[in-house]
């Protein structure tokens, strides 16, 4: 079987096959690595992920990160990226995936936090970064925009088609977790550089409808647009290990700390519960001394 028919599912039962026959795992650890990853296996499905070989660090990072707020306990989650490591290191081992997600992450890291987000002046920096002189720079200065300025996922930005942004409404309609959809608002520098690239867009081979392609007409992979995030960050000589989700936390993180409606950010986001949003953003030490010194009774 080829690497690219393998789903995760099948990935998943080979390796509990696999895991069987693997010296010091007792019966109860198998039953709990099974428990967990297809718990992990489940949640990149439902993201629109079906192949080891799509799955990103930051699709791991936001699962814990997931998991961590649904309660569950430092051991636990230590048992459960435990699993999703033998799981990946099966699939290496095996040819199944060229790439290890896991191995480019520490445990203490992913327990304790989420990546943290970008200051503004960082954002700046990176949204210079792209040639508005080339074909390519219009390009990702309308990627880089709508990443930061939709707060949309990775896989929602890529296969966004061109019909569901609505220049009219100053709108873009987004299909999100769950099949559900969400409408959110184009500011004006976001809406100037869509208009930019699509002249560009209708120039080059046209092979699919997603808004974001490259000159051969096909649709942008996610570890492309990975990979421009991260090499326009290290243009800006930004030393943080920036990723899409980073953006993503960004524009929640800047959302609030300038007076946004927590409820206006989650619909936004497209998070189901309030509490999930709030894993997704926080708020600066700034906006926090503010307030003390503005409202409470002893400043």
């Amino acid at each position: 079987m080829s690497e690219e028919s393998w789903s995760l599912l099948e990935n998943l039962e080979s390796f509990l096959q696999a895991a069987v026959f693997e010296a010091g795992l007792s019966e109860k650890t198998l039953e709990a690595y099974a428990s967990d990853l297809q718990r992990y296996c489940a949640r990149m499905m439902e993201q629109g992920i079906d192949r080891a070989e799509d799955i990103l660090f930051e699709d791991l990072l936001d699962h814990m990160g997931m998991l961590q707020h649904e309660g569950l306990s430092a051991r636990s989650l230590a048992r459960h990226l435990s699993a999703i490591r033998r799981f990946h290191a099966f699939l290496v081992s095996e040819s199944l995936c060229r790439n290890d997600v896991t191995a480019i992450c520490d445990t203490p890291q992913m327990t304790r936090r989420l990546p943290r987000c970008l200051s503004q002046s960082e954002v700046e920096a990176l949204l210079a970064q792209p040639d508005p002189t080339e074909e390519m720079g219009l390009r990702d200065l309308a990627l880089l925009e709508m990443f930061y300025s939709c707060g949309l996922r990775i896989s929602e930005l890529i296969s966004l088609p061109l019909q569901a942004v609505n220049l009219q409404e100053s709108a873009v309609r987004v299909l999100g977790k769950g099949a559900k959809t969400r409408l959110i608002p184009l500011g004006g520098t976001v809406m100037k550089k869509i208009e930019a690239w699509l002249p560009v867009r209708a120039g080059w081979a046209r092979r699919d409808d997603a808004l974001f392609i490259g000159k051969t007409g096909k649709r942008m992979a996610r570890t492309t647009a990975w990979s421009l995030v991260k090499g326009y960050a290290r243009s800006a000589g930004i030393t943080q290990n920036v990723t899409p989700h980073m953006l993503r936390h960004s524009f929640a993180t800047h959302l609030l700390d300038h007076g946004a409606d927590l409820r206006a950010v989650q619909e936004m986001l497209g998070h189901a519960d309030i509490g999930t949003t709030q894993i997704y953003t926080h708020v600066s030490t700034e906006r926090l001394a503010s307030a003390h010194k503005n409202f409470h009774p002893r400043p």
